[in-house]
């Protein structure tokens, strides 16, 4: 799905006059978007209007869980839950399966809040569920779904941007995403050790699986976007601003109009790295197939039609190591 293309920085877009009523301003945005996401695949975001109180919480937050023992985080270790919600230690992840090599990082894992008594969880559509959340800390859980629920406000936002850097109508994507299959990630990455094997990084070389991800990193840095050249670009932590970058889903969507580009994560310094991602998709029962703006004669589908819950759950299949267990 990942194409090459040519870049040598991040563009940066300031999202404010999407907020805007004329619609021109959106226009302005959507130009921005549709540029970035034809060149390169990833852009700054900033003007935003995500309070940084919100964010700051949910970093302390964060640091406050992977502090504690591993015996304590692996109270909630992800394989006990059957809706991919919950703790992986260091290694258990694998973003680049090429090498075969676990990555240098630790994660908590949340997404949308779904009742166990909830309708749809008895049509077998298992990413959604609860959340399950560490004992001994009640602030955790308010503070990191606080920020949650601010992620995915400005997804929806986003959302009508991207739509309209698609040629489609501003509101086109509404009705696909009444449940999103949206989640969220808490990282730690550790310095990473002069004895760490060749090829075991952070995270490996990867695509995002959905439709795009909101990255919120600290001052540390260590994130690369790979261009056509092979070379790993930098994107360094801006203040104030998020890391969004297109995902495989939308890339197929948009019929490789917009590309989703190889990334990976190097944390070779003297500090520890914390990031929060936000991954937003369609509702699971959305098709994915190559929207009408996107087809021509000379561009014909390049697709066939998936359901985006069956489409996510083949990704992450091969991603977990629980999963390919058995368990």
């Amino acid at each position: 799905m990942p194409r090459g293309v040519d870049f040598s920085q991040i563009p940066l877009i300031d999202f404010a006059l999407m907020m805007s009523d004329r619609r021109a301003d959106k226009l302005r945005v959507a130009a921005e978007i549709r540029a970035a996401c034809v060149d390169v695949g990833f852009f700054y975001l900033v003007n935003h209007g995500v309070d940084a109180s919100l964010r700051d919480r949910a970093f302390a937050a964060a640091k406050r869980f992977f502090d504690q023992p591993l015996a304590a985080k692996s109270e909630i270790h992800i394989s006990q839950s059957p809706h991919l919600r919950g703790y992986t230690p260091i290694l258990e992840e694998n973003f680049d399966t090429a090498n075969g090599k676990g990555d240098l990082k630790e994660s908590f894992d949340m997404a949308l809040e779904v009742p166990l008594t909830h309708p749809i969880l008895s049509s077998d559509q298992g990413l959604y569920g609860p959340n399950v959340w560490p004992a001994g800390d009640p602030a955790f859980q308010s503070h990191i779904y606080e920020y949650f629920e601010a992620m995915l406000q400005l997804s929806l936002r986003l959302l009508q941007g991207f739509a309209l850097a698609l040629d489609l109508a501003e509101d086109y994507f509404d009705p696909l995403v009444r449940m999103p299959l949206a989640s969220m990630r808490l990282l730690h990455y550790p310095t990473q050790p002069d004895c760490a094997p060749e090829g075991q990084i952070g995270a490996g070389a990867h695509s995002d699986y959905e439709c795009f991800t909101i990255l919120a990193q600290d001052d540390v840095g260590g994130l690369q976007v790979l261009n056509l050249r092979g070379e790993w670009v930098a994107a360094p932590p801006i203040r104030g601003s998020f890391v969004v970058n297109i995902a495989d889903m939308m890339s197929r969507w948009s019929n490789n109009r917009f590309v989703s580009t190889v990334h990976r994560v190097v944390n070779t310094g003297d500090r520890e790295r914390y990031s929060i991602p936000f991954f937003f998709g369609p509702s699971y029962d959305t098709v994915i197939a190559p929207l009408p703006s996107c087809v021509s004669s000379e561009h014909p589908a390049g697709y066939p039609p998936i359901l985006a819950g069956h489409y996510l759950e083949g990704r992450f299949a091969a991603t977990y190591s629980h999963l390919n267990e058995g368990g």
